[in-house]
């Protein structure tokens, strides 16, 4: 099985572009805690969404900043699939899930790709916290990864809406999305 390279300690940073050459996204990744902490810019939606991941990527939480300087959306997982908000409200649609994910940046299938431990050839089926920035909608929605070679992956792409071929690098991180994302030099 192949696993993907480990993140130095001292953390890491990633860009994506869009097609037409505006920053799209970007994710700096922290080690703290036992844990990564990752803050992602959405530019498109003019959000910042803080993850805090385990030392395996699953994720633990998830904060979603767009005007305010408090959270718009917190989320928690129990880490057995039970997921609530910061007001302890548990939100029994969510049950099952393990991922987030967002349509304005790749980062959120690179941590699922990085977490996954499939061989090539191999692909499984997993339950994905969808989050609509605008309207705040979150949705549990099926989602497929397939490994078809050490350095590539096939899965549904929020952004455009259909099954996309991606490259990753070493540490299992998205290079490019054809027509949504292009990776840069951080």
């Amino acid at each position: 099985m192949g696993h993907y390279k480990a993140l130095p300690a001292s953390g890491h940073r990633l860009s994506w572009l869009s097609p037409d050459n505006q920053l799209a996204s970007t994710a700096n990744l922290r080690w703290e805690n036992e844990g990564w902490t990752a803050e992602v810019t959405l530019d498109r939606d003019n959000a910042v969404a803080v993850f805090r991941l385990s030392a395996q990527w699953q994720v633990q939480q998830m904060l979603l900043f767009r005007d305010m300087t408090e959270p718009d959306l917190w989320l928690a997982t129990d880490g057995r699939g039970r997921w609530g908000e910061m007001n302890g409200a548990h939100r029994t649609e969510l049950d099952g899930c393990v991922d987030i994910d967002f349509a304005g940046t790749p980062f959120t299938n690179s941590a699922i790709i990085h977490r996954l431990p499939l061989h090539v050839g191999d692909q499984t089926d997993i339950h994905v916290i969808t989050i609509d920035v605008e309207t705040l909608a979150v949705v549990n929605e099926p989602q497929r990864y397939t490994r078809t070679s050490d350095h590539a992956w096939e899965y549904h792409s929020l952004h455009s809406n259909k099954n996309v071929s991606v490259n990753v690098d070493e540490f299992g991180f998205v290079i490019n999305e054809p027509d949504a994302f292009i990776r840069t030099e951080s």
